[in-house]
């Protein structure tokens, strides 16, 4: 255990000291962070063995995609929805639906054997993005505007639209596997709904009331403010689980309420919920790295390959081109937009959650799932400096 937390903590200390070198060339913190633990884990060198099982790993991921939901959604700029010609809304609204349909049909062709249900179920997984992957996309000023926030918001919204979408198929699926009435599937998904917003929303309003008092009596200490949103969105999370609703859109509902009533403030008080998930984000795949690939690496086919490519790839590149049609970018920064969707933390804690649904194809969405992931991390991480700084030389040259 000791040695364990030793070079977890020696690796975060070195990386600390030289982010600034490593982010700026060609890798980011994601990429480092899976790298060190395939390197580190049993795979390789053996100095890093953690002994976490599926339960310590299912706690971890969604953990942190709590508060990483909880932090995007209260720092969602919901205004940026209607300018630039409103790019977050079509990527959303039309962009997200064809990706889904996409990555339906790409899994019909790919894997005969896996049942309709499952399929959608693999596509809802492989849908949301990341932007911590693409870090050097969404915060490099030589990328136009328009496609920075576009791209931001666009991950901070879509994990959060996509638990829903989740939620329904596998409530479908349960449905087709003990043969009930279709009326307990849709019972089920408006309970998980119902309870996640209510609880979201509720917690938000009382924690909001709680500090308007707090302030008024000069009762806040700077230190301890910082735990609040923290500990608001675990709370949302865990008590929503707890009544049998959806944890994740708890965290997503109570993360935009907050966003809304706290305004200005929010910016100071999120500080703390966004290193707490950066903290949480670098163990995940620190973890991802050193047990989660190496244990699915047999299983990663031809076809998964194959499909984890096309997910990075048509599947997401397509609808992406399609939806923002009529809209002034030019042909180059359609694509760009496109390229940049990223796979990370939030389909790795989806198929954490699919994992006790008892899926005939269960192998096969995960090894799909786990291949995708880490080919994006290796691809979105080397080409986004490179590709970000190509809007540099163009502006120059406009110029």
């Amino acid at each position: 255990m000791y040695q364990n937390l030793a070079v977890v903590a020696a690796f975060l200390l070195a990386y600390s000291i030289f982010a600034g070198r490593f982010e700026s060339r060609l890798v980011n913190g994601p990429l480092m962070f899976m790298l060190a633990g395939l390197l580190l884990g049993p795979a390789a060198l053996g100095v890093l063995a953690p002994h976490i099982g599926k339960e310590g790993i299912k706690l971890l991921a969604e953990m942190t995609l709590a508060i990483v939901l909880f932090s995007d959604a209260a720092n969602a700029n919901l205004k940026v929805l209607r300018i630039h010609d409103a790019l977050p809304l079509r990527l959303l609204l039309i962009g997200l639906p064809l990706t889904l349909l996409a990555g339906w049909l790409a899994g019909y062709w790919l894997f005969p054997q896996v049942p309709v249900l499952e399929l959608a179920i693999l596509a809802t997984i492989l849908a949301p993005t990341d932007a911590a992957l693409g870090k050097a996309v969404v915060s490099n000023p030589a990328v136009p505007a328009p496609i920075r926030e576009g791209l931001n918001v666009e991950s901070g919204l879509n994990d959060g639209i996509c638990v829903p979408v989740l939620l329904l198929f596998l409530a479908l699926l349960l449905d087709v596997q003990t043969h009930q009435p279709l009326t307990l599937a849709v019972k089920l998904i408006i309970e998980e709904l119902g309870i996640g917003a209510l609880v979201g929303a509720g917690l938000a309003l009382l924690v909001w009331q709680l500090l308007r008092v707090s302030a008024k009596h000069d009762w806040q200490m700077p230190m301890w403010s910082q735990l609040t949103l923290p500990g608001l969105a675990l709370l949302c999370f865990a008590l929503a689980q707890a009544l049998g609703g959806s944890g994740f859109i708890a965290a997503f509902v109570g993360g935009l309420f907050t966003g809304h009533l706290l305004d200005k403030q929010k910016h100071q008080m999120l500080q703390a919920s966004e290193e707490i998930g950066s903290l949480l984000s670098v163990i995940t795949w620190l973890i991802f790295g050193a047990l989660v690939i190496p244990m699915a690496w047999s299983s990663f086919t031809i076809e998964v390959w194959l499909y984890a490519l096309l997910s990075l790839t048509v599947i997401r590149m397509l609808p992406v081109f399609i939806s923002l049609l009529g809209t002034g970018f030019d042909t180059q920064s359609r694509l760009f937009i496109g390229w940049f969707g990223p796979r990370g933390l939030a389909t790795i804690v989806f198929a954490v959650m699919i994992m006790d649904s008892h899926l005939q194809a269960m192998n096969t969405l995960l090894a799909t799932a786990i291949c995708t992931v880490l080919l994006s991390v290796l691809l979105h991480g080397l080409s986004a400096n490179p590709l970000a700084a190509r809007f540099n030389r163009k502006k120059m040259g406009a110029g």
